[in-house]
């Protein structure tokens, strides 16, 4: 299982590539690609978005589903889908911090 993680252009923040090709700031709103066939799909998606400069660092991440989330199997991407480790109040920890006290 794949999915497909980038960097917004404008901000710099990870995306993921999500239902309707559409980017999303969670991973577990990705879309999953279960077979080759929406593997190639997917990574053209990324691939154009690459070329019409919305994302860069387009990379195809193998993924587990582990008590239905969505769970990287490098460390680096885990890393990227909590946000900036040297600043935890700010980009994705701190939002994730907020949702969970709320």
């Amino acid at each position: 299982m794949k999915i497909v993680a980038a960097n917004r252009l404008t901000d710099g923040e990870t995306v993921w590539l999500g239902a309707g090709d559409r980017w999303v700031d969670t991973i577990d709103a990705a879309h999953v690609a279960r077979d080759a066939e929406d593997e190639a799909r997917i990574a053209a998606a990324g691939s154009a978005a690459l070329a019409a400069n919305i994302v860069i660092d387009v990379t195809l991440v193998d993924v587990d589903i582990a008590e239905g989330r969505i769970l990287p199997k490098r460390l680096r991407e885990r890393i990227r889908a909590g946000g900036p480790s040297i600043h935890p109040e700010i980009g994705k920890q701190a939002r994730n911090a907020a949702q969970h006290a709320a």
